[in-house]
């Protein structure tokens, strides 16, 4: 299999994939893509999802900035039919940065503005306003509040230890601060739904505190060793959202398969190992959760399993098309348990202009009610409006996914794409990178 993006038409990148172990979705029609999305208790006007990336741009107190609105805006012209806003701190304790957003009693008015302009900058362009979704998080072992690294790990990780430079004796969170967690969901949930947000996500991805929980089999307590135990904190959050979110959408992001990061969802020779991640969707659609995200990885470790890319930061062993595929079969098999909620697939950005027709071909295979763009949001954020209006997206606006996005965030800039928004971001590239 080539690396990089060598692929030029739709053709040959489906030509490269014959006879290997992994498929892509046959093709299926741009027009599946435009039809509206019933879920239960919400409906979205088309099946198109901007995805979570955070933009490092909130002020010391979490409030969104001119950056942060700006990014909205852009996203809410676009004319996707949810926005899946960033990691929204529940503590400050928990900030995966000194800029990530976090709402509290103070600027809960800052958020309500913002979810007002979002609203309006649809209006503005001539769409129906997107639903927008806060994903709220709590960073564990890769908080940074204040810039350093100030890990709350978990449990004791042999690999993310060494890659974390972690020694032996180096705290593990307590069960008493775990079961405080619950409280603090709740508190946000209710902020959030007062600012007018239309659901909130319980982030459990890429082993931040509570995806990291769910493969703590070596922790002992309440919240270690058995899958109960260790699914217990997130679905006691869960539970705690659903008492203060009243009409408004219960969402979770979750992780299906750590790779060689940690043990959730992984068997016998780093295969994926579905069985304690699929007991998990069944369990959070029982607990009310209707709108589902699936994911892998962390962008900490192993990029290229939640993130395929065409460039990166290290050569690997895999092609990024093996990556996407795993990412899509991830969310039919997730589908597939939950056929009533709904899941919204990922890694599609990856393919660029042919992105459109693979998607489509998973929902008409029954695999994804929904398709989320992540990067491809950053490069270019009316990607919904060209596939709605136009049947396809345009080889020159998107991302090319080269990973400067996250190379500017790990320098500790304001990341967004200096490819396609360079007079933005650009600047920013060359204020942090050196």
């Amino acid at each position: 299999m080539p690396q990089g993006f060598p692929y030029k038409d739709l053709t040959q990148l489906y030509k490269a994939v014959e006879g290997e172990a992994f498929q892509l979705p046959r093709p299926g029609k741009v027009e599946t893509l435009k039809k509206p999305v019933h879920g239960e208790g919400f409906e979205m006007k088309n099946a198109l999802v901007v995805q979570p990336m955070e933009g490092c741009d909130a002020d010391e107190n979490g409030a969104p900035t001119d950056w942060t609105i700006r990014r909205y805006r852009r996203f809410a012209a676009g004319g996707a039919a949810l926005i899946w806003m960033e990691a929204v701190s529940v503590c400050p304790e928990g900030r995966a940065n000194p800029h990530q957003l976090m709402i509290t009693e103070v600027n809960i008015e800052a958020f309500r503005a913002l979810v007002g302009e979002i609203k309006q900058a649809a209006l503005q362009a001539g769409v129906r306003p997107p639903l927008v979704v806060a994903q709220l998080t709590q960073s564990g072992r890769w908080s940074r509040p204040s810039g350093a690294p100030e890990p709350m790990r978990a449990w004791r990780s042999e690999v993310l230890d060494r890659h974390q430079n972690l020694p032996e004796d180096y705290p593990i969170v307590s069960d008493e601060y775990l079961s405080s967690l619950p409280e603090l969901y709740a508190r946000s949930t209710r902020l959030c739904m007062e600012a007018g947000f239309d659901g909130v996500d319980i982030k459990a991805c890429h082993l931040y505190l509570m995806s990291e929980l769910l493969g703590a089999k070596g922790r002992p307590g309440p919240y270690g060793g058995c899958y109960e135990n260790r699914v217990r904190l997130l679905l006691e959050c869960v539970d705690a959202a659903r008492e203060q979110i009243g009409q408004g959408i219960l969402a979770a992001r979750i992780n299906l398969y750590d790779g060689e990061a940690a043990s959730w969802g992984v068997g016998e020779g780093l295969k994926v190992d579905y069985e304690e991640p699929l007991r998990l969707v069944e369990a959070l659609y029982e607990h009310g959760v209707r709108l589902l995200n699936l994911t892998m990885g962390t962008p900490y470790y192993n990029p290229h399993v939640n993130r395929p890319y065409a460039t990166g930061g290290y050569e690997t062993q895999e092609c990024a098309v093996e990556g996407v595929a795993r990412l899509l079969d991830g969310c039919r098999q997730a589908q597939a348990r939950a056929p009533r909620a709904v899941c919204v697939a990922t890694g599609l950005s990856y393919l660029r202009q042919f992105a459109p027709q693979v998607a489509a071909g998973l929902m008409e295979e029954g695999g994804a009610r929904a398709v989320g763009f992540g990067r491809e949001a950053f490069a270019y954020p009316d990607f919904a409006r060209d596939i709605l209006e136009k049947g396809e997206m345009t080889a020159s606006k998107c991302c090319v996914t080269c990973g400067l996005c996250t190379r500017i965030m790990r320098a500790g800039g304001r990341p967004g794409c200096p490819v396609r928004d360079a007079e933005f971001y650009l600047p920013e590239l060359r204020r942090v990178v050196k």
